[in-house]
């Protein structure tokens, strides 16, 4: 389900939807780090393209987060089986 939520970055208040799914990875992603949920969200904000909104630029930081995550590592790639 989406959810509208609301968040102060710099002292302004806005808002995102995303649904649930996409909160509990944005949320373990900063506990992961070891940074407020807050300041994970406005590192994004402060990082995006001008021409996209803070709901799909969040959802575009997961599915980036999510893919380099899944990507094979390239070191192992290069060693020799046995």
């Amino acid at each position: 389900m989406i959810r509208k939520r609301s968040i102060t970055l710099r002292g302004h208040r806005t808002s995102f939807s995303v649904e649930d799914e996409f909160l509990a990875e944005l949320q373990e992603m900063a506990t992961a780090r070891g940074i407020s949920f807050a300041a994970l969200i406005a590192e994004v904000d402060e990082n995006r393209a001008t021409s996209a909104n803070l709901s799909s630029a969040l959802r575009l930081y997961v599915l980036a987060y999510l893919r380099k995550a899944a990507a094979p590592d390239a070191s192992d790639a290069s060693r020799s089986p046995g």
